[in-house]
């Protein structure tokens, strides 16, 4: 009986320490992310998504597919460091769901003195693979 009491709890534990893992890893994603923002590199805050054609944003003009066309979307969007401002995130929510993949709700704050400040909230969808945590969904507003 100790023996099924010591083994489930080892795997409890495991689980439990695998996740706060996976968790600081994310969160340690998005602080990349926001330094490279900041820095006015949106090809390499972009490096965190999936490069691929399966990559959505959802955004307040509706869906970009594909991660050529996000990139292209915020090159746009931000065509220098003025209209990116500098950004902040507050991560709310960190959910790893399994093992691989997690969703993540936050609020992200443009501060753009000439400009005018922005900000809104954020759901990304994010899966593991080959050990690394990339963005296959960001729904912005």
């Amino acid at each position: 009986m100790i023996t099924r009491i010591s083994l489930l709890f080892l795997i409890s534990f495991s689980a439990i320490a695998q996740a706060n893992s996976d968790e600081s890893s994310i969160r340690n994603l998005l602080a990349k992310q926001n330094k490279l923002w900041n820095q006015g590199d949106i090809p390499g805050f972009m490096a965190y998504y999936n490069h691929s054609e399966d990559l959505k944003f959802i955004g307040k003009n509706g869906i970009t597919q594909g991660w050529d066309a996000t990139l292209a979307r915020y090159l746009k969007s931000y065509p220098n460091q003025e209209a990116m401002g500098q950004l902040t995130f507050d991560i709310i929510e960190v959910d790893v769901t399994a093992s691989k993949t997690a969703w993540v709700i936050g609020k992200w704050h443009l501060a753009r003195p000439k400009l005018g400040d922005v900000g809104g909230h954020f759901t990304l969808l994010l899966k593991k693979v080959k050990g690394k945590w990339l963005i296959f969904r960001d729904h912005t507003s």
